[in-house]
């Protein structure tokens, strides 16, 4: 990506408030693109995987080759946002029920953890990412159990880790773009241009 170039944000858009989260990007400036093929994918400078139900996710990205082609994404140091099932998505370990997943974050994620009742809630929560509480919206929310070697714990709620990161790859158990607040998405714009000059790994990253 050019330093003069408004990095172009991947959101897959297949179900869940990929709506929101590009609202949110757009509030701050970044250019947004609707993510449902591999083509898609390959025109963006970093990925947001969006709420929603993970299986059906997973289901999708398997069919339509995305699963791999995320990956390959990720390894040539493209940046990946993650909220709620998509966080569920990027965990090395899923369980409650077990279910695969990309395995580009070493952590345990535990589904349903609060029950499969169509619950949310409006919480506060510690961060690293600002002086004062951090709102948070939990919708059916997962838990992140337990965290891997050099993986970031930015934010915590009842303590459990509820933002998590580790080199381009960030996940949230819940939903910043449902808040009037925008530190999270600023972090992850910051994360987008810390990682712009990275080379890809490959010559053929993208293919």
């Amino acid at each position: 990506m050019a330093d003069n170039k408004t990095p172009k944000i991947g959101i897959l858009a297949i179900q869940g408030d990929f709506a929101a989260h590009a609202a949110m990007l757009h509030s701050l400036g970044a250019e947004t693109k609707e993510v449902r093929t591999v083509a898609d994918l390959q025109e963006c400078d970093a990925l947001v995987l969006p709420g929603g139900e993970s299986t059906t996710q997973l289901q999708f990205l398997q069919e339509e080759g995305l699963l791999d082609a995320i990956k390959v994404f990720t390894a040539n140091h493209r940046p990946v946002f993650g909220t709620c099932a998509g966080a569920i998505l990027l965990a090395t370990h899923v369980k409650n029920p077990p279910q695969g997943s990309l395995g580009l974050l070493d952590m345990t994620v535990l589904r349903n953890a609060y029950g499969r009742q169509l619950a949310s809630e409006v919480c506060s929560g510690d961060s690293k990412l600002k002086s004062e509480p951090m709102e948070m919206v939990f919708i059916r929310a997962p838990i992140i159990d337990s965290v891997g070697p050099g993986v970031e714990i930015l934010a915590e709620y009842a303590g459990k880790p509820s933002l998590v990161q580790k080199g381009n790859v960030l996940a949230a158990t819940f939903h910043p773009e449902l808040t009037d607040d925008s530190t999270v998405h600023r972090h992850f714009l910051d994360l987008i241009e810390e990682f712009a000059s990275t080379e890809p790994l490959s010559a053929h990253s993208n293919k």
